[in-house]
């Protein structure tokens, strides 16, 4: 059998689909509140303090608000480019011993970059916090960017392009719907950006870059677990407090895009033994009033294996083999994906007749009482067991002070979800599932481009 995870498929190109955002995962429950301080340093870095005991570790990590949206259309791909050379190391760190010195101490460390926001954290045992807070301080003061370092982390990421959207099935996915589905906004190419502007960048192109968007007023620095709030505190303000601000204003791109008044669709030749259908719906900026109901519309349709698309298309009809609805959570106007894999000789058409329908049933009938209730409850299930980790509540945290200037947004989430009702979804249905507010893409496998 044939199991294609479409969420594998998309988490190279869109790491948010990680579960990093709140509607993916679920809101807290009305019992469960995060506890924390913040405060803003001289040179603007927000700090954000989340204290738990609990454990003898604590997490670190740094938010910039810098993405993918945030470049130049001439030189995309550079957020993506930093997450890769913020480890090369700085004046005081040598070329690639930055990972090792997270390792040597116990601790483990990752980043990822996506259309808003690039992130990064270290994990360590709590009596190396001064360490983690000596190495994030370095990056931010005095990255290594000279001609070796950006030379050799501009080849990792054109392989990395290379590897992702060529040699992998379906690989081109994310930005052929995103330059179908956007044309004047930056949401209209991927993350990943594109090999040939990274390839054709100067060194003064980077340099530049950085030192506009990696800079403490633009960054949130967040902490959870197992410290000393007042020692933190001198720590932080040792590490940081001379990192002078930005000289210049952080370029802001305007939520101009227009509408799409009526359905693109096309076709797409890919190395891929099975066809697919991917259509892509205009959905309102997260943390919009709108955008709660939508994400509840997508957890209804494939959130499970009792959910619409698996029970109608998969299981009762057995159209498909997988069909999912993944949000992507956006700080401006977004997209919803469907994602449709047929099973073998069934015609596309059929299958995507059968999807509409799906939807079409969202817009004419309310939900049953008992699946509503069932999909709050699983909503709100969702983010308490995320709870038990202390990576997510840093992250939590810091995407709600990031995206909505609100820390206290992780506590008060829930409110906005519980405040639905069945003709909210049914209105949501209606506004943003239309078929002329839609990208439709048909992938096929590039022998049957031959034969036509």
């Amino acid at each position: 059998m044939i199991n294609l995870n479409f969420m594998n498929l998309l988490k190279p190109c869109y790491l948010f689909l990680s579960g990093i955002l709140f509607s993916l995962s679920g809101v807290f429950g009305q019992s469960v509140k995060l506890d924390f301080k913040e405060y803003d340093q001289s040179n603007g870095l927000h700090v954000i303090l989340q204290e738990d005991h609990s454990t003898p570790i604590v997490v670190l990590s740094i938010m910039y608000h810098v993405g993918s949206k945030n470049e130049n259309p001439e030189r995309t791909g550079f957020a993506h480019l930093f997450e890769h050379l913020m480890f090369e190391g700085s004046d005081n760190i040598p070329r690639g011993e930055y990972t090792r010195y997270v390792e040597k101490a116990g601790g483990t460390l990752n980043a990822n970059t996506a259309f808003d926001r690039t992130y990064f954290y270290e994990v360590l045992p709590s009596h190396q916090l001064k360490l983690g807070l000596w190495l994030e301080s370095e990056r931010m003061l005095h990255l290594k960017l000279d001609s070796l370092s950006i030379s050799t982390q501009k080849g990792v990421v054109i392989e990395e392009i290379k590897q992702r959207e060529e040699n992998t099935p379906y690989g081109s996915l994310l930005r052929e719907v995103l330059r179908r589905a956007y044309h004047v906004h930056p949401y209209r190419w991927p993350v990943l950006g594109s090999a040939a502007q990274i390839k054709e960048s100067t060194d003064q192109d980077v340099q530049q870059f950085y030192h506009t968007f990696y800079v403490p007023d633009n960054a949130v620095l967040t902490l959870a677990g197992d410290f000393d709030p007042a020692e933190a505190k001198e720590w932080i303000k040792y590490y940081f407090g001379t990192i002078s601000k930005g000289k210049g204003v952080i370029p802001r791109p305007p939520a101009d895009e227009p509408p799409l008044n009526g359905e693109i669709r096309d076709t797409v030749y890919d190395r891929i033994q099975l066809p697919a259908i991917v259509q892509a719906y205009r959905v309102p900026a997260m943390g919009t009033d709108d955008y709660y109901a939508v994400s509840l519309l997508n957890t209804l349709l494939s959130g499970g294996e009792s959910s619409r698309f698996t029970k109608a298309l998969v299981d009762e009809q057995q159209l498909a083999l997988q069909a999912v609805s993944v949000p992507m959570p956006l700080e401006q106007p977004g997209i919803t994906l469907t994602l449709l894999l047929p099973n073998i000789g069934v015609d596309l058409t059929k299958l995507e007749q059968a999807a509409d329908q799906v939807v079409e049933q969202l817009q004419t009938d309310l939900i049953p009482q008992k699946e509503f209730q069932k999909l709050m409850n699983q909503t709100e299930a969702g983010m308490i067991n995320r709870l038990a980790s202390l990576e997510s509540r840093a992250e939590l945290l810091a995407t709600a002070y990031t995206y909505y200037g609100e820390t206290n947004r992780v506590n008060t989430e829930i409110d906005r979800y519980l405040g639905l009702t069945r003709e909210d979804l049914r209105q949501a249905a209606r506004t943003y599932f239309r078929k002329d507010n839609r990208v439709v893409l048909y992938y096929l496998p590039k022998s049957k481009q031959k034969k036509q």
